[in-house]
C-alpha cells in the first residue's frame, strides 16, 4: 500500500504537523476563572507570568487558573490595561516553560495561523484560519498602542481570548482578544504584550497622559483656514471637561477647537494620543485652539490618565 508521501498526497503530513503545533504550544496555555461561566485562555509568557485579555476579567480577587496538567492554582493580578486589552497574572511558586514568541509584525494577510486556547477549562482547543489583514502600529480606540495591527479572517469562539496566535513554525505571534474591534479578533502582537507586562509587572497600570477633555473631530470652515493660515482642514472640538482636570486648570472652555499640539496639528484623536503619550506626563503641552473665530494660546501640564480597574 502507497503511504501518503509516495502518493503525493501532503495532506496527512500537514494535518500531522498541526497537531504537533498545537500539542507544543498547548503546553504553555492555560485556563483563566476570572468571570462566571466560560473560562478564558491565557498565555504562560515568563516563568511564573501569565498574559491574558483584560476585558475578561470581571473580578479582582480570586482568580484561578488551570494548567496543561490539569492542576488549578491561584492567580494573582499584577495589574491590567484596558488600552491594549492585556492583562498579567502572577503564579506563586509554579514552575513553567515560557511559550516560544515570535514578531508579529512579518505577518502578511493570507498567512496561516493557529489560534490554541484552553476554552473548557481543561483540555487544549484550536481554531485554524488565516491572516485577514495586517500593517504597520496601530492605536486602539482606547487608546492603546499596539506594534502592529494584525486581524484574523473572523471573529473569535468563547473561551478564545486570551489565546495563544501560533504561525506555522509554532512560534506564538501574540495573543487573541475579541474586545479590540467589532466583530472580529485581534492580535495583540508578541512585541506589545512584552512592553506592556514590563510596565505592569514593575508598577501595576500603564502611565498616559491626560488632558481632561471630551472631544469630537470637526471640519474648520474655509473662512477659518484662510484667516488664520491654518496647515489642515480638520480640528478637534472640546464638547465636555473634567471637572478639575489640566485643561479646565489652563483655561480650555467647551465650545473650543484644537488646533495644534506643541506646534503639531491636531487633527484627530491619533494627533492627541500622540502628544499624550507617558513621557508627556508632567510637561508642558502648548496648546493653540479657536475660540470665538480667533486663535488663541495656552499651556497644559499633563496629567496621568485615571486608572480603572487599577491593581496597585
Amino acid at each position: 500500500m502507497e503511504n501518503a508521501s509516495s502518493s503525493g498526497n501532503p495532506l496527512p503530513e500537514l494535518s500531522d504537523n498541526l497537531a504537533g503545533i498545537v500539542e507544543r504550544v498547548g503546553r504553555g496555555v492555560v485556563a483563566v476563572h476570572g468571570r462566571h461561566r466560560i473560562p478564558s485562555s491565557g498565555v504562560i509568557w515568563r516563568n511564573g507570568v501569565v498574559v491574558t485579555a483584560a476585558h475578561t476579567l470581571k473580578r479582582e480577587d480570586g482568580i484561578e487558573v488551570t494548567l496543561s496538567d490539569g492542576r488549578t492554582v491561584a492567580a494573582v493580578l499584577a495589574g491590567r490595561d484596558t488600552g491594549t486589552d492585556v492583562a498579567v497574572l502572577k503564579l506563586d511558586g509554579v514552575e513553567l516553560d515560557r511559550v516560544e514568541s515570535g514578531d508579529a509584525r512579518l505577518l502578511k494577510a493570507g498567512h496561516l495561523v493557529l489560534a490554541v486556547a484552553r476554552a473548557d477549562g481543561f483540555s487544549v482547543s484550536a481554531d485554524f484560519g488565516v491572516i485577514g489583514s495586517a500593517g504597520g502600529p496601530w492605536r486602539t480606540w482606547r487608546g492603546g498602542q499596539l506594534d502592529a495591527l494584525v486581524q484574523l479572517d473572523g471573529g473569535l469562539r468563547p473561551g478564545f481570548s486570551g489565546a495563544a496566535l501560533a504561525d506555522m513554525r509554532g512560534q506564538v505571534m501574540g495573543i487573541c482578544t475579541s474586545a479590540l474591534a467589532r466583530g472580529a479578533g485581534m492580535v495583540v502582537p508578541a512585541i506589545t504584550v512584552e512592553r506592556v507586562t514590563d510596565e505592569l509587572l514593575a508598577k501595576g497600570r500603564v502611565s498616559r497622559g491626560y488632558l481632561g477633555v471630551g472631544t469630537q473631530q470637526v471640519i474648520l470652515s474655509d473662512t477659518w483656514i484662510k484667516k488664520l493660515n491654518l496647515t489642515s482642514n480638520r480640528g478637534l472640538l472640546v464638547n465636555s471637561l473634567a471637572q478639575g482636570g489640566p485643561a479646565e486648570r489652563a483655561g480650555v472652555l467647551v465650545g473650543d477647537v484644537l488646533i495644534e499640539l506643541d506646534g503639531a496639528p491636531c487633527r484627530g484623536m491619533d494627533d492627541l494620543y500622540t502628544a499624550l503619550g507617558s513621557g508627556s506626563i508632567g510637561q508642558s503641552l502648548k496648546i493653540a485652539l479657536i475660540r470665538g473665530g480667533e486663535r488663541t494660546e495656552c499651556s497644559v501640564t499633563v496629567g496621568e490618565r485615571p486608572q480603572r480597574n487599577s491593581c496597585r
